[in-house]
Order: structure tokens, then sequence, then C-alpha cells
């Protein structure tokens, strides 16, 4: 078992109108000092395979089809190696 995490951001030119509002509230709770928010999200995967080459490669295929809207979005993804047997 492999697990993977994904982040999406919006690319870098796209405005982020919901990041704007987080950074407007944390200025109004005294967090002047926060110049600029981006909002993402992530998501985090089970792969039920040990092949993390095989795993990253079915994840970001995952990505482009579905999880990032690729026109306006980027996306990272991280994969952990599989755990020995037995160990948690």
């Amino acid at each position: 078992m492999i697990k993977a995490r994904v982040v999406v951001m919006l690319k870098a030119d796209v405005m982020d109108p919901q990041g704007v509002a987080v950074g407007q509230a944390l200025e109004s709770l005294g967090h002047g000092h926060v110049k600029k928010v981006r909002v993402g999200r992530a998501f985090d995967l089970e792969l039920d395979t040990n092949d993390p080459a095989q795993a990253e490669a079915d994840v970001r295929k995952m990505c482009e089809s579905l999880l990032a809207n690729m026109v306006i979005e980027k996306f990272e993804v991280t994969v952990e190696q599989p755990s020995a047997a037995g160990v948690a």
C-alpha cells in the first residue's frame, strides 16, 4: 500500500478571490503581517500497489482527468515509499 498526497492550487496568474477574502479576514483579526493568501485543496490517497513510480504516474493521470482543472490549476504529487511488511 502506498500513500500519496496531491496539493492543487490556482496558477500564479489566476485571481484567487477566496484567498483575498481569507487575507482580509486575517487582517481584520489583527494579522496584518500576512501579505498574500492563496487557497488550494489537498487529496490524500491510498493506492493498492507497492510500486512508487506506477503510483505517481497513476495519481498524475487522476489529477489531469479529475482532481485538477489543468487550465487554471497546478498540482504537486508526493508519494510515500511503501513501508516494510508488518510495520506501520
